[in-house]
């Protein structure tokens, strides 16, 4: 295992003949805590943009429970737990499912002559999984980051526990992942806005002006 790179300025500058997708293909991650609002904001963007959206989250649920998978156990264990899960799965798995979007030859903005758009939404968690990616997949154009407040996010999740089926949308596990949040992600977005790669958005108002907010920074950088 490559030590890992502990900032990301020093990662960008790795060249990789291995890497999956060159500058053709738009990479947005899309980063905040849990509850504040990106799998939401991140659907209202492919209609806007005609982006794929891709979780990370959402993933490595399905792989849990896909038959035959190597990953299984370990997964819904580091779920559970609100840890991390390693990256070597994730990223993977991500790989995949941008080569599988490509392959479908899109039409629209954005998916013409080898071109792609995609919002991966809860990743990077840690900064050796943006390391990883960035030198192995491809290079990400721009972080959007939603901010808000631990109790606006905490509000938010108890309210989807009560529909969404998810093990992890309960009171213990959801304060653990706020201090995963806290003790590892903060850094990777620290990183990425030193490389002027941040868009912050206050998500702790309305759905509808969030999307405004977040509608406008995206056209922006997609101009």
């Amino acid at each position: 295992m490559p030590a890992i790179i502990n900032n990301i300025a020093d990662a960008l500058h790795l060249q990789s003949q291995t890497r999956a997708f060159d500058s053709k293909v738009t990479v947005i991650f899309v980063l905040g805590g849990p509850g504040a609002g990106k799998g939401t904001q991140c659907a209202r963007l492919v209609e806007d943009f005609g982006f794929c959206h891709l979780s990370a989250g959402d993933l490595l649920r399905a792989e849990q429970h896909r038959e035959g998978s190597e990953y299984g156990q370990l997964i819904q264990t580091c779920i559970k737990e609100g840890s991390i899960v390693p990256m070597e799965v994730t990223v993977k798995l991500l790989e995949n499912a941008m080569k599988v979007a490509l392959q479908e030859q899109r039409s629209g903005d954005g998916w013409t002559d080898g071109q792609g758009r995609f919002l991966i939404d809860g990743f990077p968690r840690k900064l050796d999984q943006a390391e990883k990616f960035e030198h192995d997949v491809g290079k990400a154009t721009a972080v959007l980051f939603f901010s808000t407040t631990e109790e606006v996010m905490l509000e938010r999740l108890l309210e989807r526990g009560k529909t969404s089926g998810r093990e992890d949308d309960n009171v213990e596990s959801i304060k653990k992942r706020f201090n995963t949040y806290k003790e590892q992600s903060m850094p990777v977005i620290e990183n990425y806005e030193k490389l002027g790669k941040v868009i912050e958005i206050d998500s702790s108002f309305s759905i509808e002006k969030v999307h405004q907010q977040t509608k406008s920074a995206v056209a922006n950088l997609l101009s």
